[in-house]
């Protein structure tokens, strides 16, 4: 099982079932849930090599997240 570290929330997320993802400068970005990935649509630069330091420190603004 592959798992990538959604970049907004921290969660990981299984790559092969992920409903969510991005391309940007040639790297995928797999997201938990649509308010995540339109969260770093707005704004890939902020969460780009990131992995988010605290969990999901990044939920606390989003509604319908899911996870």
């Amino acid at each position: 099982m592959n798992m990538a570290k959604d970049p907004v929330c921290g969660m990981n997320v299984d790559e092969k079932t992920a409903k969510y993802k991005s391309e940007h400068m040639g790297k995928t970005y797999y997201f938990c849930s649509q308010a995540c990935k339109t969260t770093f649509d707005k704004n890939p630069m902020k969460y780009m090599g990131t992995g988010r330091q605290s969990g999901h420190s990044g939920h606390s603004g989003h509604h319908g997240c899911g996870c």
